[in-house]
């Protein structure tokens, strides 16, 4: 079944060249099984090679600032301590990207992640991981093997992902959301990213 925010209809919808990278969590996973589904990703996931993550299809979903539902509401503690609230994420673009360590793609795209973080910085865009299942140890050994330097919320308990998931539900792991100035779901790349695909996704959010 789609998973599509409803009453929105994505202005472009196109899949990027990386359709092979991406692995989506099963509900059972995210502890949300009364939502599961008998939908091709639930049958690959009971496909019995324990593996819990099904292959994403890479998609990228642009929305329309008409087609955007309201702002997100985001309340959620940073491995680092730091509690984040919907005021911060007014007046800038943020980018949220869901992760864990042991997610394959999540470490191929960790460093263009990074590039990008320190892109556009200095344009007033910030970044958060989100991450889905580590304790803060390994959370934090993933971020020093990769050089990451933008902070991450600890979501074992799914607040963060709840909060979006209800206006564009991130169905994958990696998934990344591009949010508006005004806190709004802007675009969401379902699987690993193309740098160049997310460039142009944030950068069309900054100039907005």
């Amino acid at each position: 079944m789609p998973m599509k925010p409803a009453g929105s209809t994505p202005a472009t919808s196109r899949r990027s060249l990386l359709a092979a990278g991406g692995v989506a969590l099963t509900a059972l996973t995210l502890g949300l099984s009364a939502c599961a589904q008998e939908d091709a990703l639930a049958k690959q996931a009971k496909a019995g090679d324990n593996k819990n993550y099904v292959a994403g299809d890479g998609s990228v979903t642009e929305f329309a600032p008409a087609d955007r539902k309201s702002a997100v509401e985001i309340n959620g503690t940073l491995f680092n301590g730091t509690s984040v609230t919907p005021a911060d994420l007014q007046g800038k673009v943020t980018v949220l990207n869901f992760w864990f360590a042991a997610c394959a793609p999540c470490r191929v795209e960790a460093p263009q992640l990074e590039a990008l973080h320190q892109e556009f910085k200095d344009q007033g865009v910030q970044f958060y991981g989100v991450n889905l299942r580590d304790e803060k140890a390994t959370a934090e050994a993933f971020d020093k093997s990769f050089n990451l330097t933008y902070p991450s919320f600890d979501d074992k308990d799914g607040a963060v992902l709840l909060a979006v998931s209800g206006i564009v539900p991130p169905g994958a792991v990696p998934t990344t959301l591009v949010l508006d100035k005004q806190g709004r779901v802007a675009s969401r790349v379902l699987g690993e990213i193309q740098k160049g695909t997310l460039k142009a996704l944030i950068t069309a959010a900054v100039a907005e």
